[in-house]
């Protein structure tokens, strides 16, 4: 079984974000992971836009393979989102990064930008590490 069948086999249990807001992992290594979210009518605001709290969703689900892909288990902390542009496209895509991979936290950067390469928001989380 390769890493990504490994994760989203694993990560499909997660089903608010996999079943609810139809975000699929599209790339899993150590440190990162890239997911996408096709954007459909349940994900729009009053105004026609994507929703926030969707965008923040698939920000911490990648955040969450991204962290939690063989290695200790990991949760967030803090999180800090910063909606950088309206999305245009039919897709989001987020890629989750490492920044700091200490020894009982750590930081990440996700980027989420739409189909048409519109940067969508710049996020921050910081996760900790539990220990088993």
């Amino acid at each position: 079984m390769s890493d990504l069948e490994k994760a989203r086999d694993f990560f499909y249990k997660d089903l608010y974000a996999t079943k609810l807001s139809g975000i699929q992992i599209d790339e899993v290594s150590e440190h990162y992971a890239k997911c996408t979210m096709k954007i459909t009518e349940n994900h729009k605001n009053a105004y026609g836009g994507v929703m926030g709290g969707a965008i923040f969703t698939l920000a911490d689900f990648t955040f969450a393979v991204a962290s939690n892909f063989n290695v200790p288990q990991t949760v967030s902390v803090t999180s800090q989102i910063n909606y950088t542009g309206m999305a245009k496209g039919e897709k989001l895509i987020a890629e989750a990064k490492v920044i700091k991979d200490g020894r009982s936290t750590c930081l990440y950067e996700i980027i989420i930008t739409d189909d048409k390469e519109t940067q969508v928001a710049f996020v921050t989380i910081t996760g900790m590490k539990l220990s088993k």
